[in-house]
């Protein structure tokens, strides 16, 4: 009796344990049924209102594999050129990057590593060059010969890999995606999946972040501005050129039109009379006050005759902003701002870039703000030891705050002191988040990041600042995205699997069985219970082929039973009693069970260490169902026969 007591007490624990770890995962179901019954805006509000909730029960809930909830197959390529690029720094030359540029479209054309296509590439051109003028560091000096030097690009090459999937992989893990898989493919790829995504663009920006955070000092805005200036006339220019010379050639259908100009603050599109060959335009031809004031839809609605008053929307002056460009007109922009003369226009140590969010993010043509801000980095984001979403008490928009360390907030004080009244650039990869005015000396080394569309936005700035900078940018090269409702499908059919399983196995151990067939019946339902409870107690991921590991385990169970019912038989058979042939036939049976479950769970093992993705979820599946299968085979239906029998004195058919 005592030893009913113990079996009967693991049981209850072991399905309490079981309804513990299983009960997250009831809750996501029902809070996933009321999120679908919602609109898109009471959804929004109300994952809102209970992020943490939600967050809580995400992260404690039973893992879905991509197969069965959908989500992301990416496969990125580390860009080891721009590595080679960046080591080699301002040593590089026209030759550099020819090399470079020969050796990246032999490395993909011909699947060979990119530093042995460069190394060899740079020696066919010139075999006594020493790769040393290129390459120094503590390792390299200028005496170091051509192999030495090849080495050191070899372990630089492989630590950035390396480097990059630490960093990829602590950005998952702080994006909440559970049980992502991340390996490597070859000498510069990593494979990425990521279940239960449903915002494929905010993964891209999260995977290809170099997270290269810059505070930079802004251009002054009256240089601007005249700069601005020249640049509009430059283009007008040559509008006016191109119209004349087309004007010259005679056509002997049409009289020759008046060409548009823009002169003295008049309306874009007005005409002006040219009868000349030269076009002339007066150093105050253009103001931009005048510009602004006729109105965006001059500017920008149509041809303006000047190409970049088609694109550019110019800002007031006195102010940072260059102007503002159209989302689609972009690459025009920057095509145009590229030309070499046009640079050269710019003040001293200014680029042009974008804001990260739109001017007017509910209009229905986005427009990004163009924005000087000095090429010279004056704090990096190396000097920031944490980083946390905030909000702000005024408006309650999302934001990022930062701490410095000790030498941050040295020149984080200097650097605002002397530039009081002024505009600092806060740049990560290259795209302007903020340019906030200093209003007066910040000390503490605290800063803000502000301007976030979003809270899963600052969240994001958070990741890529907290995981650190990628030592290469990394590129997309393949993606494929398995949808929702393709999971769903493949979710209803593992379920329909395990139930037609589990229907056919309970029907025929009935008949076969009698009533002791019902015990087992009952066992395979506790079996499952406690296989899905060990998945989510060691947070394991259930996928498609983990699915057809319990389905094999649901044969398996019985196996066990009907090992032990067929010795009962054996028992009765020679005359003992019920209760004697009940003993005997469990532990007879129990070397056999021990030695068939033990071998295929050590197969298990072999298969999780060795096997990858889809393998090692059906292995998962297969070790818990053996264990879940032993303990329900073995105790819980020992118990209900010794209650059946010893308790209540009754029988048990067994077939």
């Amino acid at each position: 009796m005592k030893g009913s007591v113990t079996k009967v007490s693991a049981v209850i624990f072991f399905l309490l344990l079981s309804g513990w770890y299983l009960y997250p995962s009831l809750v996501r179901i029902y809070y996933n049924n009321k999120l679908d019954s919602l609109s898109e805006e009471e959804r929004a509000e109300y994952e809102d209102e209970n992020y943490a909730k939600l967050q809580r029960n995400k992260e404690r809930a039973l893992n879905l594999g991509l197969d069965l909830q959908g989500g992301m197959h990416v496969t990125l390529e580390v860009g080891l050129s721009e590595l080679l690029a960046q080591l080699a720094g301002e040593r590089r030359d026209d030759d550099f990057d020819a090399v470079l540029a020969t050796a990246n479209t032999q490395a993909v054309q011909e699947g060979v590593p990119l530093v042995d296509a460069f190394v060899d590439e740079f020696q066919a051109r010139d075999p006594s060059a020493s790769l040393s003028r290129y390459f120094r560091s503590e390792e390299i000096t200028r005496r170091s010969d051509n192999a030495e030097v090849t080495s050191y690009l070899r372990s630089q090459g492989s630590d950035a890999v390396t480097r990059a999937i630490e960093i990829i992989r602590s950005r998952v893990d702080r994006f909440g995606v559970t049980e992502p898989s991340i390996q490597t493919q070859g000498g510069r790829r990593i494979v990425v999946e990521l279940p239960g995504i449903d915002d494929p663009e905010r993964v891209r920006r999260l995977l290809k972040g170099t997270a290269r955070l810059e505070f930079r000092l802004m251009a002054d805005p009256g240089e601007l501005n005249t700069a601005l200036q020249r640049i509009i006339e430059h283009f007008e220019v040559d509008v006016a050129e191109t119209d004349t010379a087309a004007a010259d050639e005679p056509d002997e259908t049409d009289a020759p039109e008046e060409l548009p100009q823009v002169a003295d603050g008049a309306d874009a599109g007005a005409d002006a009379e040219d009868d000349t060959s030269d076009a002339e335009i007066d150093d105050d031809a253009i103001d931009i006050a005048d510009l602004l004031a006729e109105g965006s839809e001059d500017l920008m609605g149509g041809s303006t005759g000047n190409t970049l008053l088609d694109v550019l929307r110019p800002a007031g002056q006195g102010s940072v902003v260059l102007g503002e460009v159209e989302a689609q007109d972009t690459a025009a922009f920057n095509a145009m701002i590229r030309d070499p003369e046009v640079l050269d226009m710019l003040p001293r140590n200014i680029e042009l870039l974008y804001h990260s969010r739109p001017s007017d993010p509910n209009a229905s043509i986005e427009s990004f703000a163009v924005l000087g801000v000095n090429v010279n980095e004056e704090l990096s984001g190396e000097t920031i030891v944490d980083a946390r979403v905030d909000f702000d008490q005024t408006t309650n928009q999302p934001l990022v705050a930062m701490t410095m360390n000790s030498e941050g907030s040295r020149i984080w004080s200097r650097l605002t002191g002397a530039n009081v009244g002024k505009n600092v650039a806060i740049v990560l990869d290259g795209v302007v988040y903020s340019y906030p005015t200093v209003i007066s000396k910040i000390t503490g080394g605290n800063s803000q990041i502000t301007g976030l569309g979003s809270r899963a936005e600052a969240e994001d700035v958070v990741t890529v600042l907290k995981s650190g900078a990628l030592p290469a940018p990394v590129n997309i090269v393949e993606e494929r995205t398995v949808g929702p409702s393709l999971g769903m499908v493949s979710r209803q059919a593992g379920f329909t699997s395990i139930m037609v399983g589990l229907f056919i196995v309970a029907i025929f151990m009935m008949f076969y069985y009698r009533g002791a067939g019902g015990v087992a019946d009952l066992a395979l339902l506790i079996n499952i219970i406690f296989i899905l409870g060990i998945l989510a107690g060691f947070q394991a991921t259930l996928t498609l082929p983990g699915i057809a590991g319990i389905v094999l385990t649901i044969g398996m169970a019985v196996d066990a039973n009907v090992l032990i019912f067929e010795r009962v038989r054996e028992e009765e058979g020679s005359g003992k009693t019920l209760k004697a042939s009940i003993d005997g036939g469990y532990s007879k049976a129990l070397s056999a069970i021990i030695d068939a479950n033990i071998t295929t769970f050590f197969v298990g093992v072999i298969l999780y260490s060795f096997g990858v993705g889809p393998i090692k979820g059906f292995a998962v599946t297969l070790m818990a169902g053996i264990l879940a299968s032993l303990f329900s085979a073995i105790v819980f239906t020992r118990i209900i026969f010794d209650y059946v029998v010893l308790e209540r004195r009754g029988k048990v058919s067994f077939g």
